[in-house]
């Protein structure tokens, strides 16, 4: 994998002494994706430091795209990409669209039509015209490590099947997060 400044890392290394939750995004202008890593941005640095765990999403672009990403997003954990999909390809990760109706995911806000429209825009309004990465490629979310201990693997079916990040962060030990922006309300 390769980070915003162009540094190469083994895949490996991102989970190899600590628990890890590792998100591959199908790419950086897909607008279910960049959503969910808004959401992703929420989860406090010390939520995963307290249980010891990695945060990581890895898109599939070129290294270039990280950085305005991470702005646009507001993320600030760690992100890497997979230029070639070559983990993709590993871990049997799809490409193309599967069934959509069977799933909705919780952080997606923006229904098809406004939100592919979104997407085109930045890809035509952006540095480079390009689609950063492969449109058909769909992402997933793992638990990994340390070592090579895999604890959670969730592949998408689509571009809204992503596992609640609630879900995972449980699953990882992580405490969740209140990810509406409605008030909680605490019965006393």
């Amino acid at each position: 994998v390769v980070d915003g400044d162009g540094r190469s890392t083994p895949f490996e290394a991102l989970y190899g002494e600590q628990k890890a939750i590792v998100v591959f995004v199908r790419n950086f202008l897909c607008y279910t994706c960049k959503e969910y890593v808004e959401d992703l941005a929420k989860v406090p640095k010390a939520f995963l430091q307290e249980a010891n765990v990695r945060l990581i999403v890895i898109g599939q672009s070129s290294y270039h795209h990280i950085k305005p990403f991470c702005s646009l997003t507001g993320y600030t954990h760690e992100m890497y990409v997979d230029p070639q999909r070559e983990i993709y390809k590993t871990l049997g990760m799809k490409r193309g669209e599967g069934n959509n109706t069977a799933v909705r995911s919780p952080h997606v806000k923006s229904n098809m039509f406004l939100g592919s429209i979104r997407s085109m825009w930045r890809a035509m309004t952006g540095p480079a015209f390009d689609f950063q990465g492969d449109p058909t490629q769909q992402g997933g979310a793992l638990i990994l490590g340390p070592g090579n201990e895999v604890h959670f693997l969730h592949l998408d079916k689509n571009r809204l099947d992503h596992v609640p990040i609630n879900t995972v962060l449980q699953l990882a030990g992580v405490k969740t997060v209140n990810f509406t922006n409605k008030p909680q309300i605490i019965d006393i």
